[in-house]
């Protein structure tokens, strides 16, 4: 992963002093390019935050039972709507997580971080999937299914062998699973050329099943909810985040009700109009025989427009509000609940009708609820599209790990072999990489010892950050105070790393070998190009 550069606001230090920083911008890497099939390079990670919508893990880290230590360290720096996960895990409700490896080249020391990100939700109760995009591999990168077998079968090994339970968890690819195939078909029709164009910059040269492998995807993000809807995490980098903000349009797009806040009979289509109306509806007065009515709130609305344009509210949209509310007249203003039939079957808008208790108001085209709360709502909505066929599927989660840096510095990369460590290395050329590779040390030894090494800007600090040093805060922050303190010197320090390096390789194919020997017992097609040739 590719930190910031020192003056980041990750460099301070995280839980229990442990450091939430270490290594630097990649040379020559794009501010924010989100491109899933480009570079793995973000130079600027608080962009994200403003430009895509991406929250910071940090505030949210105190609502996670026992964090995993790559949350602690601000390796996980970032999420989309991961609350819900969160909220599962300590009121010990079912959530899914899930992730995907496409199998083209060796499994490596970055995609040991999703793999550990999978197996801690599994451990923290969650059901896990761990799916091989192979044809997302064959459609976009063109290897052919030899050579997808191989990577596949490897990829496997490394996440059965760092702890992912098969009995508890499920593997699959996507080329032999159809239910992942029929719900891809589905999604599809919800989906078009000018918003994959858009997203993806496809052009008329994209062959089509480059396009189906996007939908594919959609479906491989929603699989864990086709039972039942549930809260979903999809750990990945932050390159992948174009997939997640797809699957949750699609998976909205596949509801067949909406439900939101409304306060008249006239649609209010966009959030900031929602709120804006909410903060005039509650500073209104009720009058003493109880109606208040849309052009009073539009009198509220006309007075204050100036603070409400100060406290950011833009002026197009309050003239969208004052227009609505003017229109509506001498209509009664009200808070309610509405549930918007968008995609519902007759069937199932008649049995939402009959669902809703108490005060409600029906229209053609949606329902009016008046005594229930929002999130009552929801769960009704969703109670009445499960039974009547429909998937029900909430919006699912994401979180974002910062990419790691290469061990020659820039990105990390599986077609520069000096760059990465395979997780199929043999230990002692793991040792020879980390030896050789570059520091974030001073020039001589006295000026290390003087002025303190860089560990932000260090990647063989950032070993010890996301791997070397496991669940031991302690040791990791020992590193780094004694790196940026003077006191531990470069060559000592990737002595240590090195060793390290090659115990966790030789330990790791161990448990490759015992597994390997396993391998046929488990429900995984890891032979598809034999069955492809008949």
């Amino acid at each position: 992963m590719t930190a910031d550069s020192p003056d980041s606001d990750f460099e301070d230090l995280g839980p229990e002093g442990v450091v939430t920083d270490g290594g630097v911008d990649a040379e020559g890497a794009d501010d924010v390019a989100l491109d899933p099939w480009g570079s793995a390079t973000v130079s600027d990670y608080r962009k994200l935050f403003a430009e895509f919508g991406i929250e910071e893990f940090d505030e949210l880290l105190p609502e996670v039972p026992d964090p995993h230590y790559l949350m602690r360290r601000g390796v996980i720096f970032g999420h989309r709507d991961y609350r819900p996960v969160a909220r599962a895990m300590r009121e010990g409700e079912d959530f899914a997580a899930l992730s995907g490896f496409m199998p083209t080249g060796d499994p490596h020391i970055g995609h040991k971080l999703v793999f550990d990100e999978i197996i801690w939700h599994q451990q923290q109760g969650g059901d896990a999937y761990g799916l091989i995009a192979d044809l997302e591999a064959h459609s976009a990168r063109g290897l052919t299914w030899d050579e997808i077998d191989t990577h596949a079968r490897d990829y496997v090994l490394s996440l059965l062998a760092l702890g992912f339970d098969p009995e508890e968890g499920e593997l699959y690819r996507q080329s032999t699973n159809r239910d992942v195939q029929d719900l891809a078909f589905e999604l599809g029709v919800e989906a078009n050329f000018s918003e994959l164009q858009a997203i993806y910059d496809f052009d008329g040269e994209t062959d089509v099943s480059h396009m189906q492998s996007v939908v594919t995807q959609m479906a491989d993000i929603l699989y864990p909810q086709l039972d039942e809807p549930r809260p979903t995490v999809i750990p990945v980098g932050p390159d992948q985040d174009p997939h997640m903000r797809l699957a949750r349009d699609l998976a909205a797009r596949m509801r067949y009700f909406r439900v939101t806040e409304a306060f008249a009979g006239f649609e209010v289509g966009e959030e900031d109009e929602r709120d804006l109306l909410g903060a005039v509806y509650e500073s209104l007065d009720e009058p003493a025989d109880d109606a208040l009515r849309c052009e009073d709130a539009a009198e509220a609305l006309r007075a204050d427009r100036a603070d409400y344009e100060s406290a950011g509210y833009d002026a197009a949209t309050v003239e969208g509000v004052l227009t609505k509310l003017e229109n509506a007249g001498m209509e009664p203003i009200r808070r309610r609940t509405r549930f918007l039939g968008r995609n519902a079957t007759d069937e199932a808008f008649d049995a939402l009708i009959e669902a809703v208790d108490g005060e409600k108001r029906v229209y053609d085209e949606h329902v009016d609820a008046f005594d229930l709360s929002r999130a009552e709502a929801e769960d009704l909505a969703r109670e009445i599209e499960v039974d009547h066929g429909g998937y029900g599927f909430r919006a699912p989660s994401s979180i974002y790990h910062r990419f790691m840096t290469g061990l020659t510095g820039g990105k990390m990369s599986s077609s520069v072999p000096a760059s990465h460590i395979s997780l199929l290395d043999d230990p002692e050329d793991g040792y020879d990489k980390v030896k050789a590779a570059t520091t974030g040390g001073r020039e001589t030894a006295e000026e290390q010892r003087e002025l303190g090494g860089e560990a932000d800007e260090c990647p063989v600090y950032e070993l010890y950050a996301y791997l070397l040093a496991g669940d031991d805060d302690e040791f990791a922050t020992e590193v780094y105070e004694e790196c940026v303190g003077g006191e531990r010197l470069c060559g000592g320090c990737k002595e240590q790393a090195a060793e390290l390096m090659a115990e966790f390789l030789e330990d790791h194919q161990d448990e490759r070998e015992d597994w390997a020997e396993k391998l046929d017992d488990l429900d995984i097609d890891l032979d598809v190009a034999a069955d492809r040739r008949g």
